[in-house]
């Protein structure tokens, strides 16, 4: 069973930054993808970013390219996202995922990943 413990979220004004981190427990770190994904009032979760064990290859939805990025410290069991020029939609609760593949393509789907953190909030003012 692993556990995920996210960090960083905050209020922020747009244009700023933030760092997420997520630290697992449990388990082996490096067995997993990872994976953010966030939810906004209202709507549904969706994918933001996501990278297998290696670290080799990253994904994002197109509404955060060139602005977020995320990585892995394997040593550390932990992956972060960092949120760069932030904007108004930006905000809802961000959720770090573990998805135990060995695969060098970090899927974006919610329901390919095992476990989840208990989100953490980040809000954007204009």
């Amino acid at each position: 069973q692993v556990q995920l413990v996210e960090s960083g979220g905050g209020l922020v004004q747009a244009g700023g930054s933030l760092r997420l981190a997520c630290t697992a427990s449990g388990g082996t770190f490096r067995a997993y993808a990872m994976g953010w994904f966030r939810q906004a009032p209202g709507k549904q979760r969706e994918f933001v970013a996501a990278i297998p064990w290696s670290g080799r290859n990253t994904y994002y939805v197109d509404s955060v390219k060139g602005r977020f990025t995320i990585s892995r410290d394997n040593a550390k069991n932990t992956v972060y996202l960092q949120m760069n020029s932030l904007k108004p939609e930006d905000t809802a609760v961000y959720y770090c995922a573990a998805d135990r593949t060995l695969s060098e393509v970090a899927v974006p789907y919610d329901y390919k990943y095992d476990y989840w953190g208990q989100g953490t909030q980040v809000t954007v003012s204009s």
